[in-house]
């Protein structure tokens, strides 16, 4: 017993310290089981990965996107959709069935911005954060300051404590900050749909306007909400070691 032990912690040192190698900055395990079988793969555990936004790119959104969040956005994609891979080749090896979640495997989630295992459902069954008033994964270290991705896999990965339920508490700075007046003001909760809490076509509209004005491409990215969430501005003042009244 203490040997199979020994080896899942050898294993998830193993896997934890590739995905680092690789260029992820945070590195979770979660047990999934719980979530319909179709959506996972018909596999137990998932492993989410992220790469953390700079504190410069996140303040500066405040007023409007940037094209310095625009191309942060897609390198971090491209390099999440490497690590995942590569983390999954690594489970692979070791001879467990590993799925990469990456944008060709998941898709963009269409016109409804929904996949069908979304990556902050793995992160919160991997006790990374939770899911924000705004339907973000919001972390106590960085707020949603972060992008995510993940990998589906049979590999015996000790699960962290999943979070179920939002830490928000009675904060609404991302509903006042929205220009869309997307974000409903609702705690969410495991299990509840995004729809009781978040209004994602009302999102998407406001966010291809305000790309636009901010930076001349046409598509559908804001960040606003990133930005206003209190636990992101103290990040961004520890990070960058200004007072957050410089830039509210």
């Amino acid at each position: 017993m203490n040997e199979l032990k020994d080896d899942m912690e050898n294993l998830a040192a193993q896997l934890k310290a590739e995905l680092l190698a690789f260029g992820a900055d945070i590195v979770g395990f979660g047990d999934i089981t719980e979530l319909p079988p179709k959506a996972r793969a018909g596999l137990p555990t998932g492993v989410s990965v992220a790469v953390n936004m700079p504190a410069e790119i996140a303040r500066g959104i405040a007023e409007l996107p940037t094209s310095e969040y625009f191309d942060f956005y897609n390198r971090a994609n491209e390099a999440l959709d490497g690590i995942v891979t590569r983390g999954a080749e690594f489970l692979k090896s070791k001879g467990y069935v590993a799925i990469a979640q990456t944008r060709d495997s998941v898709g963009s989630g269409g016109t409804e911005n929904r996949t069908a295992l979304p990556h902050k459902t793995v992160a919160t069954r991997a006790g990374i954060g939770w899911i924000g008033k705004c339907a973000l994964l919001v972390t106590k270290e960085r707020g949603s300051m972060l992008r995510l991705s993940s990998i589906l896999t049979d590999a015996p990965l000790t699960p962290a404590q999943s979070v179920d339920s939002s830490r928000c508490g009675s904060c609404n700075a991302c509903a006042v900050a929205c220009p869309g007046h997307a974000v409903l003001g609702e705690l969410w909760a495991k299990g509840k749909p995004r729809e009781e809490f978040f209004d994602a076509a009302a999102c998407r509209v406001a966010a291809r306007k305000r790309a636009i004005l901010g930076f001349g491409v046409n598509t559908t990215i804001c960040g606003k909400c990133i930005e206003a969430c209190p636990y992101t501005r103290k990040a961004i003042e520890k990070e960058l070691g200004e007072p957050t009244a410089k830039y509210r």
